[in-house]
């Protein structure tokens, strides 16, 4: 199983991107091979809204660093997004690269039962972590965006979020994070 690991966070060493390592560790003892791209240190656009992807490609058309990123996303059965909290969004850095995804959308997206370009049965895991401990906060995060992946034909996707991930504390210390992690990962390495 291959899986394509975006880290959305400024943070090279942040909990998100902890969260998404501890998770990668996991998926390869199990079998996985896995491919991590850091968003931050890359040099990319967001999308152009040329349309080029749906009249003239069938891919995104804007060559930076991205676009090994979304070939990878395509080859990968398995998509991991990484990304804490920031205004009570995802990164501006994983906001760019989900504005990408547009691409794998095919030209009549909007009435065809089958709108994905992607082979169909991938699957996800989100990571989300916040400093702030409130659950209810900022709990519209995953479902907004799990909608889009649901459309990219993701059959499968899991949530792996982390309240209260203060910025001195090793998230890795707390025992309902590590089982919620090492649980997501036997989950989706399952055939």
């Amino acid at each position: 199983m291959k899986i394509a690991c975006v880290l959305g966070s400024p943070r090279k060493t942040g909990h998100s991107a902890t969260i998404a390592r501890h998770f990668l560790d996991k998926a390869e003892n199990l079998g996985a091979k896995s491919q991590t791209f850091y968003l931050n240190g890359m040099h990319y656009f967001g999308c152009q809204a040329c349309y080029a992807c749906k009249k003239k490609s069938d891919r995104c058309v804007v060559r930076d660093d991205l676009t090994d990123v979304l070939d990878a996303v395509r080859q990968a059965d398995v998509l991991v997004l990484a990304t804490g909290t920031y205004f009570g969004e995802v990164t501006g850095q994983l906001k760019g690269f989900i504005d990408r995804t547009f691409s794998f959308l095919k030209p009549d997206f909007h009435d065809n039962p089958q709108p994905s370009r992607l082979e169909p049965g991938k699957k996800m895991v989100f990571i989300v972590s916040q400093f702030q401990p409130n659950e209810k906060l900022f709990a519209d995060i995953f479902p907004r965006y799990e909608r889009f992946f649901e459309w990219y034909g993701y059959a499968e996707r899991h949530l792996i979020r982390v309240c209260g991930a203060s910025h001195d504390a090793d998230i890795m210390q707390r025992d309902e994070v590590v089982s919620l992690v090492e649980e997501t990962a036997q989950k989706v390495m399952r055939k």
